[in-house]
């Protein structure tokens, strides 16, 4: 502020020193025609660098109080609003350092992500438990009867339903029939077996191979002279099923049939070929 002072004052001094000087050479005086002309001149000169004076001074003043007004201003009425609680502005600026490092910190730093959840199974699947348990087959049979009363080659119907305990294990229960053309005096042959046994069967593939042994009884006509119509029955065989839809196989069988008829045993063929349905 003291060099401010300083500085107006010696302006003004030079200021009127300058204006002086003007009048005295305005005055003319003692002068030669030259001196005269030279003294129109600098009376011009001097007033100029006095009014640059004067308004370089009067700036400085002005300059000076408007300053003086706005600090008094900020100080009294402008402060409350930008003054924050140094606990607030120390925690903000912690929390803004501290998070930055998030986007500093280069990627393969970063955290994989976590994996998304497998899906899951789909019902259907081949060789494994997610596959239908349940099987009925529905089909054509064609069997060959053969004992020393009579051989006879019949068409019938073949029914079996199955259980898988396991993806390669279950328990089948069937029911064959057949209708041969007569003998006897027109008399017709008619056979219906039934039994139940376990079941293998490899499901892993489109393509199912597997083997059943079933046990139980069979019954045929006609009944001939000291034999009844009732005997055992022992099947044992195969075949493969062909997965068309999920729920839809074609199959194709064929087994070894053991009967005891007439009290002796025959030994009989029998081929299926059925529609597997899923469930």
């Amino acid at each position: 502020m003291h060099l401010r002072t300083a500085v107006r004052k010696y302006h003004r001094q030079n200021a009127a020193a300058l204006f002086n000087v003007a009048v005295w050479l305005a005055s003319g005086q003692g002068a030669s025609l030259e001196e005269e002309k030279m003294k129109n001149l600098l009376p011009v000169l001097v007033l100029t660098l006095a009014t640059a004076s004067l308004a370089h001074a009067q700036d400085n003043s002005d300059f000076s109080k408007a300053a003086a007004n706005t600090a008094a201003n900020l100080n009294s009425s402008g402060a409350a609003m930008f003054t924050l609680p140094e606990s607030s502005l120390g925690s903000f600026a912690h929390s803004r350092f501290t998070n930055s490092g998030l986007f500093a910190a280069p990627l393969s730093e970063t955290a994989p992500p976590e994996p998304l959840p497998a899906s899951p199974a789909p019902k259907f699947v081949y060789g494994s438990r997610d596959d239908y348990r349940w099987q009925l087959a529905l089909g054509i049979a064609l069997f060959r009867f053969r004992s020393s009363r009579f051989y006879a080659t019949g068409v019938g119907s073949n029914t079996s339903i199955t259980y898988f305990t396991s993806d390669w294990l279950g328990v089948e229960g069937n029911v064959n029939t057949a209708f041969a053309p007569g003998i006897y005096l027109d008399e017709h042959v008619k056979y219906v077996s039934y039994g139940g046994g376990p079941k293998v069967a490899w499901r892993a593939r489109k393509l199912e191979p597997w083997a059943h042994v079933l046990v139980g009884g069979a019954h045929i006509l006609p009944q001939t002279a000291g034999a009844g119509q009732n005997g055992f029955s022992l099947q044992v065989g195969g075949g493969a099923d062909y997965r068309i839809f999920p729920h839809l196989s074609a199959r194709l069988e064929m087994d070894w049939v053991k009967t005891r008829f007439f009290g002796e045993w025959q030994n009989n063929a029998q081929a299926n070929l059925d529609i597997v349905l899923h469930f």
